[in-house]
């Protein structure tokens, strides 16, 4: 569609970024909110973190599917009927009614999830491939981005009106969000309805929520328990099952045939292991600061000062990614994607060497939002370069998917390596914990590096039709994408 048949063109990219950032601030409410949770519920706070859990199994089941039905005619309702379950879960989880309630609550918001892959496959559809570029780079930024803003507001709502608050304002985020997008979001241009793949999306499902589960209670469960490892077997077996069927499937969920593109490959894996020392390194973060200084070091700080010191990383990660988008030719995902895993590295070994201070935290949570934001203003340009325009929303949302596992991953391994420093009887773990948990995001974000340099030096020859997504922007024409040869 093009930009002048908009109804409102220049209020379109302000109304898809408020839907990922309302995704973001969603996605972060119950982080800062466990504990309060588990006092006011009367729960343990081994169950209180389901608040969190599942909201992010639901948004993985959710996305896949809302991604394969908005690339069909239907994409502005689905987009206005994952708002439609964000509005009722704020509003449910905001109402005292006991955890039951609140639960069931988050677990409606987590559908909103699948919400970002749309309003990408929106922004490549309806504008002129100059404002595509730089609406699907900042798109791609906001769920890593909005942490950063989502974490103070719980804790400001938390500390001084209650915990219910936060809830409240997602409700009204997400009334606002709904109408705007009701009057300005265009209806996609036509193409043939798809059908949905019911035994893919049930495979994909099981597979996905089996995998989180296993992430998410490794630790209460014990890694070596015989339930974990059989229910890590079954999410092996479920995902195996789900590419198998995926290949011979006329009409797949998700096309894993075009995972293969070297572009699209690159963007997935390197979003996959970044994400997971990028929320690596937030857990650590945000427990270490939250550590009474009797421990012998963190700095007894508030939930609203934890939040604060993560605001550097949102913005410098905002800035960045809209600076990539502005570089021209000189942001090839050859030279790109291997600098923002440096940058990331680099905030790293500023945990390591330098945790002294909050001012040494926040210039850290800084540099590592510039390496977020180089990467993430990327890696959307290399999938959508490598798909036809009518396999973005579901190509997207698989990268979505991947960036949930990675961030799963990155949280869980965080708990492991702090539970394997705390001596028997201590609630805190040792200050060694931190620095070996620190060499593993190094670790993660090195192999993150090497598989960017790899993937895009052999791919060197890698495809005009990359390159000028990158730097051009995305094809919006509703044709796929031009093919070149091989690198090899």
């Amino acid at each position: 569609m093009p930009a002048s048949a908009l109804r409102h063109p220049r209020a379109l990219v302000p109304v898809l970024v408020s839907l990922g950032m309302l995704v973001a601030v969603v996605s972060s409410l119950g982080a800062p909110l466990i504990p309060t949770i588990a006092a006011e519920d009367h729960v343990a706070v081994s169950t209180a973190q389901w608040a969190l859990t599942v909201t992010m199994l639901v948004g993985a089941i959710a996305t896949p599917v809302m991604g394969r039905l908005g690339d069909g005619p239907h994409r502005k309702n689905v987009i206005l009927g994952g708002l439609v379950f964000v509005l009722a879960g704020s509003v449910l989880a905001a109402l005292p009614l006991g955890f039951a309630c609140l639960l069931m609550g988050r677990a409606l918001q987590g559908v909103g999830m699948g919400l970002v892959p749309l309003a990408i496959a929106t922004a490549r559809d309806a504008l002129p491939p100059a404002r595509a570029r730089s609406a699907v780079a900042t798109l791609s930024l906001t769920t890593a981005a909005g942490v950063g803003l989502g974490y103070p507001i719980t804790g400001m709502f938390a500390e001084y009106l209650g915990m219910y608050a936060g809830f409240w304002f997602a409700a009204v985020t997400a009334a606002l969000a709904l109408t705007a997008t009701l009057i300005v979001v265009p209806r996609a241009p036509h193409r043939p309805s798809v059908p949905m793949d019911v035994p893919g999306a049930l495979l994909l499902a099981g597979g996905l929520a089996a995998l989180l589960m296993t992430l998410a209670e490794g630790e209460r469960w014990g890694w070596d328990s015989v339930p974990l490892l059989a229910l890590a077997a079954a999410a092996v077996l479920l995902l195996a099952g789900w590419v198998a069927h995926s290949l011979r499937s006329t009409h797949p969920l998700i096309r894993v045939r075009l995972v293969k593109d070297r572009g699209v490959l690159v963007a997935n894996l390197t979003t996959m292991v970044g994400g997971v020392g990028t929320y690596l390194l937030i857990a650590l973060v945000t427990r270490y600061v939250q550590t009474p200084e009797s421990a012998g070091y963190g700095f007894s700080a508030s939930i609203v000062v934890t939040g604060l010191l993560l605001v550097p990383f949102s913005v410098a990660s905002l800035v960045t990614g809209r600076l990539v988008g502005l570089l021209g030719r000189a942001a090839t995902p050859g030279r790109m994607l291997p600098l923002g895993c440096l940058l990331s590295l680099g905030s790293l070994v500023c945990f390591l060497l330098a945790r002294s201070s909050l001012w040494g935290i926040g210039s850290m949570m800084a540099l590592a939002g510039l390496g977020v934001g180089v990467t993430f203003a990327v890696t959307p340009g290399l999938i959508v370069a490598g798909v036809p325009a009518a396999e973005t929303g579901s190509a997207m949302s698989f990268n979505q998917v991947v960036k949930y596992i990675g961030y799963s991953t990155g949280s869980a391994l965080s708990a492991v390596i702090l539970q394997a420093a705390t001596a028997p009887g201590a609630t805190l773990p040792s200050n060694d914990g931190y620095r070996t948990a620190g060499l593993v995001g190094c670790a993660a974000f090195l192999v993150t590096g090497i598989l960017a340099v790899v993937f895009t030096r052999a791919g060197r020859r890698l495809r005009p039709s990359v390159v000028a997504a990158v730097n051009t922007g995305p094809a919006v024409s509703g044709e796929p994408a031009p093919s070149a040869p091989s690198a090899s």
